[in-house]
């Protein structure tokens, strides 16, 4: 099954493909976190007899919103596949740097744009699979890891490529688009077997395979619930193969995983300055 949200309503489509609205089924008014955020929290997974229960809609060509338009908490998994390890030229993997924290405003939907913030300083696509984190997890070991997995999607973690720390590199606002859909565990299988792809501008970028991970999803799942206690909704961005580069003013980006969708925005430099202008730095 998977999940989308669409003009506030919360949509679930059958492996048919049938689309059906379950706003009502997700409960009580949802809020900024957003209706799934909703339907995660309660627990329970919705059967497809109560899906095919509620009223039918045509997605066809959907706009479709970020799937949590405000998660708890994004975190991110760095230097995750050895291949990017070599590219960035700096010997430390995941291993070495832990995971970090992207800010829950940076998150947009599938359609937006992507803000270039500084018109001199280089700023970088990474295409990545998120995993969305349905059930409460602290300490926990990677044989059980899956079971705290609500479902999967796509996620571009955009990086800017300055002096500040990690965090601060990655939280602008529009650096996490994330969705179109959510996709539960059934419909996709192995989350250490897919294929994946990224284009910037028609280009193919990046072109691997999530077995190429370094922490796998089950692993990385028990490493993260061992620094922090995993809530529902929170979305884990499992990292990113080589490839990555700059991106320009009119740039389309394309994520594509294997069984779980693709996921396309655009980039502006319309507000970008120079970065000797940002906030912060001492003036004369």
């Amino acid at each position: 099954m998977r999940f989308g949200v669409l003009d506030d309503r919360l949509i679930a489509v059958l492996p048919d493909g049938a689309a059906h609205d379950v706003t009502a089924l997700a409960g009580p008014p949802a809020g900024p976190a957003g209706p799934l955020q909703r339907l995660i929290e309660r627990g329970r997974p919705l059967s497809a007899a109560e899906v095919r229960s509620a009223p039918a809609v045509d997605v066809g060509g959907a706009a479709w919103d970020a799937p949590l338009p405000f998660p708890r908490k994004v975190i991110g998994a760095p230097a995750n596949y050895r291949a990017h390890v070599a590219e960035m030229g700096n010997p430390n993997t995941i291993v070495e740097w832990g995971v970090f924290l992207k800010a829950s405003t940076s998150v947009i939907g599938p359609g937006r744009t992507v803000e270039l913030p500084y018109t001199d300083v280089r700023t970088d696509q990474e295409g990545e699979l998120a995993v969305v984190i349905g059930k409460e997890a602290r300490h926990v070991s990677a044989s059980d890891a899956l079971d705290h997995v609500f479902g999967y999607t796509c996620v571009l973690d955009i990086t800017t490529r300055s002096t500040e720390d990690r965090s601060t590199r990655k939280s602008y606002d529009t650096f996490t688009p994330l969705g179109p859909l959510v996709v539960t565990p059934e419909e996709v299988g192995d989350p250490d077997d897919l294929a994946l792809r990224c284009w910037v501008g028609g280009e193919l970028r990046q072109d691997s395979n999530t077995s190429r991970m370094i922490y796998g999803v089950r692993r990385l799942i028990a490493y993260a619930s061992s620094v922090m206690t995993l809530q529902p909704g929170d979305v884990i961005a499992t990292g990113t193969p080589e490839g990555v580069g700059p991106l320009a003013d009119g740039d389309e980006i394309v994520v594509e995983i294997e069984r779980v969708g693709r996921l396309a925005v655009t980039v502006s430099a319309a507000g970008a300055l120079p970065y000797g202008n940002r906030m912060g730095v001492p003036t004369a």
